[in-house]
């Protein structure tokens, strides 16, 4: 396993990175969550990604439940704060921030998370109430960093132009060999101002390992099938990009490498991406990934996938 920087921090995390998005505490049952987490270490991952919202404190739960017993120097924890916990908690104000990094801490059964994000960008609240908020929480030392996820070119500049608050020092974006939109604003100010990308969804929620074949049934027991899991994937079950993924197998194979692992090398072919985030159900899927980290691969390879899967993010995400 290699490792990156995170941006401006001071942190080192794994070029692959462990997720828990529709699946620990929610489609994954506990025993294989801890076979998957106990592999992750095994193989060098050592950065854990969350969120409140997942399962609304169930993934926080699980994870708390399985970290307990590890060194707490050992990994890097990342959490995130945005989204509804209940009727009337939602959002960044202060109230939520103040509120709900307790009750993150809690679940997570830790003193403070290495790094704090903001979902999604809160429309309903200044951005100065916000950035103080995350400012007094880095300053209570319950967050060592923040980040952000999905907030636009415009958002992210009047973060960085605000004086007197803690910077910002990843931003978490989908992005993905069908899902190339950060590359055009958001990578550049970024990599401009010592923040690094997280990235999400690096093989478009499965459909990049080509197990999805045009026209067929879906396979049983992947997460297409699974009615906790497999909403967000059906946006990608398009016949052009099925199609399309099934062109990419060629490459991969001149690579040496699986196409799940060539499509996340692809990603980490970029110098601002710090970590791709996987999620995984068996500890197989987790050796797979991670064996991603590190490849050397032939540039035109790359630029013959891009050529293949071009246009087709259009109707998605």
């Amino acid at each position: 396993m290699k490792y990156r920087q995170l941006g401006a921090s001071d942190l080192r995390v794994s070029e692959i990175s462990l997720g828990s998005w529709l699946t620990y505490g929610v489609g994954v049952e506990r025993d294989k969550a801890e076979a998957c987490l106990d592999r992750a270490f095994e193989v060098g991952i050592n950065f854990i990604d969350t969120a409140n919202v997942y399962g609304r404190g169930a993934a926080e739960s699980v994870l708390g439940d399985l970290l307990a017993g590890r060194p707490r120097d050992s990994y890097v924890l990342a959490t995130k704060v945005f989204g509804q916990m209940s009727d009337t908690d939602q959002g960044l104000s202060a109230a939520q921030i103040t509120k709900q990094i307790d009750a993150s801490l809690k679940r997570l059964r830790v003193d403070h998370v290495d790094l704090y994000q903001c979902h999604r960008y809160d429309v309903n609240t200044p951005l100065e109430e916000t950035m103080e908020a995350l400012t007094k929480v880095v300053q209570q030392g319950k967050a060592r960093w923040i980040g952000f996820s999905e907030w636009s070119p415009a958002q992210i500049q009047a973060a960085i132009d605000m004086p007197g608050v803690t910077p910002f020092v990843s931003s978490q974006p989908q992005y993905s060999l069908l899902w190339r939109r950060p590359e055009a604003k958001v990578i550049p100010l970024c990599a401009a101002h010592g923040i690094s990308q997280i990235v999400w969804s690096p093989i478009a929620q499965g459909v990049l390992s080509g197990k999805y074949l045009p026209g067929a049934p879906v396979p049983e027991g992947t997460r297409a099938a699974s009615d906790s899991m497999g909403q967000p994937i059906r946006g990608w079950m398009r016949p052009e990009v099925l199609e399309a993924v099934q062109k990419l197998k060629p490459l991969a194979r001149q690579a040496g490498c699986s196409l799940t692992q060539f499509a996340l090398a692809w990603v980490l072919r970029e110098p601002n991406v710090a970590s791709a985030i996987i999620g995984a159900s068996r500890p197989d899927q987790v050796d797979e990934n991670a064996a991603a980290s590190g490849l050397a691969i032939d540039p035109e390879l790359f630029r013959q996938a891009e050529a293949l899967t071009v246009g087709l993010e259009r109707a998605s995400g």
